[in-house]
C-alpha cells in the first residue's frame, strides 16, 4: 500500500483521524449513537434480566470497558498505532466479553464449547489479516461489522465456558487451545521481517515507533497481556477440578 492511500484509509476510520500525541487526551470519541446504544443495553439489562447483584456487576463492568475502548481517547489512538488497536481488541475479547457473559442466561445446547471456539478463532484470525484489516477500516460499516464479530464471537465462546465449568477438562482444553492460536498468530505478527498493515504506514512515527516496532509491540501485547484472561481461567477450572476430585476422594474413603 502507499502513503496515500494509507492516510486516505485513515482519514475515513471510524475513530477519526490520527491524533497528535500532544493533543490526545482531549480526543474522546462521543458518537451519540454509539452511546445511546450503550445507555439502551444498560437500560435493558436493568429491566429485563432480574440479575442477581454478582451478575449486574459483571455486566457494568464489561460494559464500562467496552466505554473505555470506544469512548476514551484509546479509540483515537487505535487510529496512529496498531499495538493501540490490539489492546482495544484484547480489552473487548478477554475482559469486556467473559464479564458479559457472566452477566447473561446461558443456556446453551451441547457441543456450543466446540463451535463457539472454532467460531472465535476464526473472527480473529480473519479480521487480523492484513488485507482483512486495511478493509475493515475503509468505513464505519466495515468498521462495526470487525468489532461487534470479535465482541459477539469472544461472548459466545466465554458464554460456553461460564455455562460449562462444572466440567473442567473439556473447558481447560478449550480454553487452552485459544491461546494457543492466539499465541501463534500474535508470534506471527511480532516475528514478522516487515511492516504488514498499511494503515499504520505513515501513523507511528510522531509516537516515537516505526511501523514495525509498532507491530511488534502489537505482537506482545497479544502474546502476553491478552492471554492473561485465559490464562486465570484455566487455573480457577482447575483448581475447582482438583478440590472436586479431592472432595470425591475424601467421600469415598468415608464410604
Amino acid at each position: 500500500m502507499d502513503g496515500a492511500t494509507a492516510a486516505q484509509l485513515t482519514d475515513v476510520t471510524y475513530c477519526g483521524p490520527p491524533p497528535a500525541p500532544a493533543s490526545l487526551w482531549t480526543d474522546w470519541n462521543f458518537d451519540p449513537v454509539l452511546l445511546g446504544a450503550l445507555g439502551l443495553c444498560a437500560i435493558a439489562y436493568v429491566w429485563r434480566s432480574g440479575a442477581a447483584g454478582s451478575q449486574r456487576a459483571a455486566f457494568f463492568g464489561g460494559l464500562g470497558i467496552l466505554l473505555v475502548a470506544f469512548v476514551s481517547p484509546l479509540c483515537a489512538l487505535s487510529t496512529s498505532l496498531f499495538s493501540a488497536r490490539i489492546a482495544h481488541h484484547m480489552l473487548m475479547v478477554a475482559a469486556a466479553a467473559p464479564l458479559l457473559a457472566l452477566a447473561l442466561p446461558r443456556k446453551l445446547p451441547g457441543g456450543w464449547l466446540t463451535g463457539a471456539g472454532l467460531a472465535h478463532m476464526v473472527v480473529l484470525w480473519v479480521w487480523h489479516a492484513p488485507r482483512v484489516y486495511e478493509w475493515a477500516l475503509g468505513g464505519t460499516a466495515s468498521y462495526w461489522l470487525m468489532e461487534l464479530s470479535l465482541l459477539g464471537s469472544a461472548m459466545a465462546f466465554w458464554s460456553a465456558v461460564w455455562a460449562r465449568k462444572a466440567e473442567p477438562p473439556a473447558v481447560i482444553v478449550a480454553l487452552i487451545l485459544t491461546m494457543a492460536q492466539m499465541g501463534l498468530l500474535a508470534a506471527l505478527i511480532t516475528f514478522a521481517q516487515a511492516p504488514l498493515y498499511g494503515p499504520h504506514l505513515l501513523t507511528t512515527q510522531a509516537w516515537g515507533l516505526t511501523p514495525l516496532e509498532d507491530q511488534q509491540l502489537a505482537g506482545l501485547i497479544m502474546w502476553a497481556p491478552g492471554a492473561l484472561p485465559y490464562f486465570a481461567a484455566v487455573l480457577w477450572l482447575a483448581a475447582r477440578w482438583m478440590q472436586g476430585l479431592e472432595k470425591d476422594e475424601a467421600m469415598a474413603w468415608r464410604g
